[in-house]
């Protein structure tokens, strides 16, 4: 039995989550209006975690954060699996994974990503960007899984379903990058693949000019379609989720889908334009999402994965 006014404590807990969540990430909170209630509180908890661990490093403290830090946050993770939560905000978190089978592997992956983004701003080459992609994003997708549940009739395996939803991870975040490339220039980053930059004629030094060329138009054109094809590789799980999940997700895969299609229309200007999704197009998605989501587990998709 619980302790009495820990019930009221915890659903404030789950609220300020939903606050967090309404306010920093409104496509993706869209989306988690679709979902059953206690599925969009443990997504809310999971977002809310992963956001706390990427302000270590990427908000305003984040001069002064050091490795030792991190270890720090790695050993409340670890007590908050383990019924210990050292906050409100933690408390949501443990008692979603006391709620839903959520390994604690990925978040330890995803604060390995941030050890790496202490010492590293460039990336040789898309291994290692994909390498890191997975760390801060492609963690997320494995997170959210044991949530959002697999179809009792799906007949894909396992590890399919966990590939498409790190397939969905890794798009989020190349098009993060690709729509951030002014953002993330003005902090002295480069998250693009030095060799493919240097392959289309272009350098650190053009990406800090902020000029749009055709040289530049070419090299967006080709990561564009790679972020694309993550995409179409996360559809193929989508289908496989149980139902009550694969509306919202549809949702979110077709509303972050639509930045590149902003981007392009934006003449590939990520310096001085920030690409997003218009008020008018998110509601436009919802009713395909819905149409995509009404198409469950099948025989023949199950082979395709």
């Amino acid at each position: 039995m619980p302790i009495p006014g820990t019930l009221t404590l915890l659903n404030e807990a789950y609220d300020r989550c939903r606050e967090v969540c309404a306010e920093y990430a409104k496509t993706f909170y869209l989306g988690t209006l679709l979902m059953t209630q206690e599925r969009r509180k443990a997504i809310w908890a999971i977002y809310v975690w992963c956001r706390r661990t990427d302000e270590l490093v990427d908000g305003p403290n984040a001069s002064h954060i050091t490795p030792m830090a991190l270890d720090r946050w790695e050993s409340r993770l670890e007590d908050l699996f383990q019924g210990r939560p050292y906050d409100m905000l933690d408390a949501a978190l443990s008692d979603t994974v006391g709620k839903f089978p959520v390994d604690i592997q990925p978040f330890k992956d995803m604060i390995e990503g941030m050890r790496l983004d202490l010492k590293k701003s460039r990336y040789k080459n898309f291994d290692e960007l994909y390498l890191y992609c997975y760390y801060v994003a492609g963690t997320v997708g494995l997170m959210s899984v044991p949530v959002m549940g697999i179809a009792p009739e799906s007949q894909a395996t396992t590890e399919s379903v966990y590939n498409a939803a790190l397939s969905l991870g890794i798009a989020n975040q190349l098009t993060n990058i690709l729509r951030d490339v002014g953002e993330d220039a003005r902090r002295g980053r480069v998250y693009l693949p030095q060799d493919e930059l240097a392959q289309a004629g272009l350098s650190d030094e053009d990406i800090f000019a902020g000029k749009v060329t055709d040289k530049w138009r070419n090299f967006m054109k080709n990561q564009i379609k790679r972020a694309r094809m993550f995409f179409d590789e996360a559809e193929k799980g989508v289908t496989q989720l149980s139902s009550a999940s694969r509306w919202p997700v549809w949702a979110s895969l077709l509303l972050y889908r639509q930045i590149l299609d902003e981007i392009e229309a934006n003449d590939y200007d990520s310096f001085t334009k920030r690409a997003y999704v218009s008020k008018a197009n998110k509601i436009t998605a919802l009713p395909l999402a819905y149409a995509r989501s009404l198409i469950g587990p099948s025989k023949i998709s199950s082979k395709v994965l």
